[in-house]
């Protein structure tokens, strides 16, 4: 009888998952990539894969290790700042452009994820712009790419702890 191994969270390693289920979820990715703006409710990737949303859901996170709704907005993040970086357009406009349904969700959300204000990382892109002239775009992308791996909303949670909890006292 053979074996799976555990991840000790109860769930399969990607590697054990369905070839099958691996490509139908694979092309829901592709269609976030192509199409970040657009909105992609769980329901609507569920039916791009062919399985139930729950399924999806599950094995969206197994597979590549953020649920789908935390990729895309990384995807969105990845736009905005490129958008940001390479082009004069307004902010609103870029926020709009990349799929959010307001600037101050925007704006909060892009600063929760990079720690910066849309501002602030278009004035540092454009000052260190003659500096990466000789970097590959590709390096220069993953360099930039928004960590996700902690929910938005768990990572306010977080910074309201911190700054709510009691200075540490030395002991004598």
């Amino acid at each position: 009888m053979a074996h799976k191994r555990s991840t000790g969270t109860g769930e399969e390693p990607a590697a054990s998952q369905d070839p099958a289920l691996l490509r139908r979820l694979l092309r829901a990715k592709d269609r976030m990539d192509a199409a970040s703006h657009e909105a992609w409710p769980v329901q609507r990737l569920a039916s791009v894969s062919g399985v139930t949303e729950a399924h999806f859901a599950r094995s969206f996170k197994q597979a590549f290790g953020i649920p789908p709704h935390r990729y895309l907005l990384t995807r969105r993040i990845e736009r905005a700042v490129a958008l940001l970086r390479d082009t004069d357009q307004p902010i609103t406009e870029i926020a709009f452009q990349t799929g959010w349904g307001s600037l101050g969700t925007f704006g909060r959300t892009f600063r929760d994820i990079t720690g910066e204000s849309p501002r602030a990382v278009r004035e540092r892109a454009q000052a260190a712009a003659h500096t990466l002239d000789r970097v590959p775009a590709c390096i220069v992308s993953a360099a930039h790419r928004p960590d996700l791996t902690t929910a938005v909303s768990e990572k306010r949670r977080q910074d309201a702890d911190a700054i709510k909890a009691p200075p540490n006292k030395e002991m004598p």
